[in-house]
C-alpha cells in the first residue's frame, strides 16, 4: 500500500527525483548531499531534507529546470512548504498545531492571556505605594518563579516532544557511530556558525544575483541575543537564590550586562530579518513560512524593547504597568515558541546532527 503524502510532498518527492537524476547542485549545501543516499523519498525523507534546507536559495536560481521551465523545479519553496507541514505534524498536542496555520491570531491570544495574568497577579493599578525599581512590589517574587516555572516547563516539554516525534517522523537520528566519529561537535558547529548560509564561501541571496551578508548577520544577532537574555537570567536567579543579592541589581552587573547585550541583538536581529525576509524573492520560500515569522520576531522585538524600557525607566513612576506590559509580552513569547518559528533552529539542528552521522557513516563505508 503506497504511502499518502500532502500535495507539498508530492512536489517534494518529484523535485527530489528529478534532482537525483541531476546533481548539478551536489556540492551547494548538505540537502543534496543527503538526497544522494536515497533511491526513493518517504514522507519521512523528506520532512528531514526540508529541515535540513537552510533556504539560502542558491539552486533556485543555478537550477535549468527551474520556471518558467516545464518541470517547474523549485526547491527552496516546495521544502519551505514541506518543512511547515513537519511543524504541524510535530506539534505536541496535536491540537495546537493549529496555531501554525494563523500564527498572528495565536500570537494577539496569546498577548492578551499574558496580559490578563500579568495584571492579575501583580499589582500595578492598585494605588499602593511601590518602592522606584521594586519589581516584586508589582508581582511578588514567588509569583513570577510559579508562573515562569510553570510556563517554562510547559515549552520545554512541548518543545521536547516535538523534538521526538520529529526524529521519530524523519526516520530516527541516523546510523549508529564510533565516538570518534561523534557529530555532536561539527553539527553543533553548523548550527552556530550558520555554516549552511555560506557554505561555498560566499553569501546567500536575496534574489538572482543578488548577495548580501544581512540574513546570516541577523540570524546572529537574534540567536546570540536570546542567549544572552537567557545566561543574563540565570545569573540573576544565582545572585538571588544563592547569594540572596535583591533586584534590581546596578547597570554594571552582571546580569545587567548581559541583558543588555542581549536586549540590543534582540533589537537589531529581528527587525533586520524582517526587513531581509520582505525584501527576498518571494520564489525562496512559502506564504505560510513567512508569515510564521512576522508574529514571533515581533514578539522578541517587543520582549527586548520593553525589557529595555524598563531597565532605563525602572525609577519611574510608571515602572509597575511597564513592568506587568514586558512579562506580558515575555508569557506570549515564550507560550507561542513550541507553535511558532522558533521550532525551526529546534528541528534543523536536528537535522544537521542527522546529516552529521549520515556522513560519517557514509565515510566509513567508503573506507571499508
Amino acid at each position: 500500500m503506497s504511502e499518502a503524502l500532502t500535495e507539498a510532498a508530492r512536489q517534494a518527492q518529484h523535485e527530489m527525483t528529478v534532482c537525483n537524476a541531476c546533481r548539478y547542485c551536489e556540492a551547494y549545501c548538505p540537502v543534496f548531499q543527503a538526497m544522494e543516499q536515497r533511491v526513493t523519498f518517504s514522507s519521512g525523507d523528506l520532512s528531514y531534507l526540508a529541515n535540513l534546507c537552510h533556504n539560502c536559495g542558491e539552486c533556485l536560481y543555478a537550477c535549468q529546470y527551474a520556471p518558467p521551465h516545464e518541470f517547474g523545479i523549485d526547491v527552496p519553496r516546495t521544502l519551505s512548504k514541506v518543512r511547515v507541514e513537519s511543524y504541524e505534524a510535530a506539534a505536541w498536542p496535536a491540537f495546537a498545531a493549529v496555531a501554525f496555520r494563523w500564527p498572528w491570531t495565536a500570537a494577539f491570544a496569546a498577548l492578551a492571556v499574558g496580559t490578563l495574568v500579568s495584571a492579575g497577579v501583580g499589582r500595578p493599578f492598585t494605588g499602593r505605594q511601590i518602592i522606584p525599581s521594586d519589581f516584586y512590589g508589582v508581582i511578588p517574587h514567588e509569583m513570577m518563579v510559579i508562573l515562569f516555572g510553570g510556563v517554562g516547563l510547559f515549552v520545554v516539554l512541548a518543545v521536547g516532544l516535538g523534538h521526538r516525534r520529529f526524529a521519530a517522523m524523519a526516520g530516527g537520528e541516523g546510523p549508529p557511530y564510533s565516538a570518534k566519529q561523534s557529530p555532536i561537535i561539527p553539527a553543533a558547529s553548523d548550527a552556530l556558525t550558520l555554516k549552511h548560509l555560506h557554505a561555498t564561501g560566499e553569501d546567500c541571496v536575496d534574489a538572482e544575483e543578488t548577495r548580501r551578508p544581512w540574513r546570516r548577520w541577523m540570524h546572529h544577532c537574534t540567536f546570540y541575543g536570546f542567549a544572552l537574555c537567557f545566561a543574563s537570567t540565570t545569573v540573576a536567579a544565582i545572585y538571588h537564590l544563592l547569594f540572596g543579592w535583591i533586584a534590581p541589581y546596578t547597570y554594571t552587573s552582571v546580569p545587567v550586562v548581559l541583558g543588555t547585550l542581549g536586549g540590543l541583538g534582540l533589537l537589531i536581529g529581528p527587525a533586520g530579518l524582517f526587513l531581509v525576509d520582505h525584501g527576498r524573492d518571494p520564489d525562496l520560500s512559502d506564504a505560510a513560512e513567512r508569515s510564521l515569522g512576522g508574529p514571533f520576531l515581533a514578539l522578541l522585538f517587543l520582549t527586548s524593547l520593553t525589557g529595555l524600557a524598563l531597565l532605563v525607566l525602572r525609577e519611574k513612576p510608571y515602572m509597575p504597568a511597564l513592568l506587568v506590559t514586558h512579562l506580558a509580552i515575555v508569557l506570549a513569547l515564550f507560550v507561542t515558541l513550541p507553535y511558532g518559528k522558533f521550532v525551526h533552529g529546534v528541528y534543523r539542528a536536528a537535522a544537521l546532527m542527522k546529516f552529521r552521522r549520515e556522513e560519517a557513516n557514509h565515510q566509513d563505508t567508503r573506507t571499508t
